[in-house]
């Protein structure tokens, strides 16, 4: 920040009054690193909107319970229309009461640039943190934010293209792994990180303790498998995932698996899945969660050799711990058919479309088999596939901190004054 816009901020009289919106947990998190950081700008600012703990523990005084606004899919959008429009309304009323100065949208795009397309035009200084997925499908959505916004939020840099392309205000500031990564997991001895971990929790203390693994010259590879993290995902991705690690047990007996899971309900959903498997499959396999463990599926991620898991946000997770992977999708074919027409980027993992080329491995759909996804794993494993990867996983990462620097509060107030 300049000094001229630190004395701009120190001696603006009147107190500031920020509208904030969240609409689900990540986006709670995520408000308040932004409030945190404002606060750290100026001690008279008036919080309103909407948001989780996390938010009202920094002063957020929310209008309406988050939960009203955390629905997802067309059927449960529909049937609930009629209560989110009564939460618009009771929001942009309190809004207009408030007299806010500056509206912050976080992500919940649908929602907030709703919000912002009616308090624009007011004067409200109203801000997207987190940008609609425009750069990969439905360009002509700029249009509309830019009839709601007056700059946007972005966490990745190719996502600024298609803004600048359009001449509306972005700004890349980083997606919040860069930050919340533990630096623990980047600096430790990947066997200390293992060892470390098994002890500590039951379940894989037991698994190892149960023949004797857990040292790196005990078993050949310790291979982490995320199949997604909803169940539609689980039901579509880890049948294909668990024949192909049978296949690869079939050729390497000293495999060792785990599968980290988000609860206890979905651990046992995939459980289930994995008592059809043979026998010495099963006895290779361990699923385990620990909900009192923020970051339980990264240290996971982070003791392993290599990771097979779904496309997702947990493809930056494992590009930011610099561990190998290999890429599986697979949906619906209607889903599959429509994604075809309409996105326009030529990769799917986060990586990929970081690096703008195929540094990691991508099976989607039809090639998502289980011969594919085992010859895949196993060519990955090879030292010179191996390093390679590792080497152009680190060189992406140090690229993507390099270009998301900008503090997100910073960027706002400067957006703001106008420089």
């Amino acid at each position: 920040m300049t000094t001229q816009t630190i004395n701009l901020v120190k001696t603006q009289l009147k107190p500031l009054t920020i509208g904030i919106v969240a609409g689900e947990i990540s986006g709670d998190a995520l408000g308040a690193d932004f409030m945190h950081q404002m606060n750290n700008l100026r001690d008279d600012i008036t919080w309103v909107g909407v948001g989780g703990s996390k938010m009202q523990a920094l002063g957020l005084k929310s209008i309406i319970d988050m939960s009203r606004l955390s629905v997802m899919g067309l059927v449960e959008v529909i049937s609930h229309l009629s209560d989110l429009f009564a939460a618009r309304d009771e929001i942009l009323q309190t809004f207009f009461d408030k007299k806010i100065d500056i509206f912050v949208g976080i992500d919940a795009p649908d929602f907030n640039l709703r919000l912002g397309k009616k308090l624009k035009p007011t004067g409200v200084f109203c801000v997207q943190y987190v940008s609609p997925s425009i750069w990969a499908w439905r360009e002509g959505r700029i249009h509309n934010i830019k009839q709601s916004t007056d700059l946007v939020l972005c966490l990745f840099p190719f996502e600024l293209d298609v803004y600048q392309k359009h001449h509306h205000p972005a700004v890349c500031v980083g997606h919040p792994l860069l930050k919340t990564i533990d630096k623990k997991l980047l600096h430790t001895d990947v066997l200390d990180l293992r060892l470390n971990l098994i002890w500590e929790n039951p379940y894989l203390h037991q698994f190892f303790a149960s023949f004797g693994k857990g040292k790196k010259d005990d078993m050949s590879h310790l291979i982490a498998v995320m199949p997604g993290s909803r169940r539609s995902e689980i039901a579509s991705i880890l049948p294909n995932m668990l024949e192909s690690m049978h296949k690869l047990l079939l050729m390497d007996n000293q495999l060792c698996f785990i599968i980290p899971t988000i609860n206890q309900n979905f651990k046992t959903m995939v459980e289930q899945y994995l008592q059809n498997e043979p026998n010495q499959l099963q006895e290779r396999v361990v699923v385990c969660c620990d909900e009192n463990i923020a970051n339980f599926s990264q240290q996971i991620m982070a003791i392993s050799d290599l990771i097979l898991l779904a496309s997702g946000t947990a493809t930056l997770e494992a590009m930011l711990l610099n561990r190998p992977m290999v890429v599986t999708y697979t949906m619906k074919p209607l889903t599959y058919w429509l994604a075809k027409r309409l996105v326009k980027i030529d990769y799917v993992a986060l990586p990929n479309i970081l690096a703008n080329k195929q540094i990691v491995p991508e099976l989607i759909q039809d090639e998502a088999t289980a011969d594919n996804i085992c010859r895949t794993v196993q060519q990955n494993l090879t030292p010179q596939k191996y390093q390679q990867q590792l080497h152009e996983l680190s060189q992406t990462t140090q690229t993507l901190r390099q270009q998301s620097n900008v503090n997100p509060a910073v960027a706002v107030i400067n957006a703001w004054f106008g420089f």
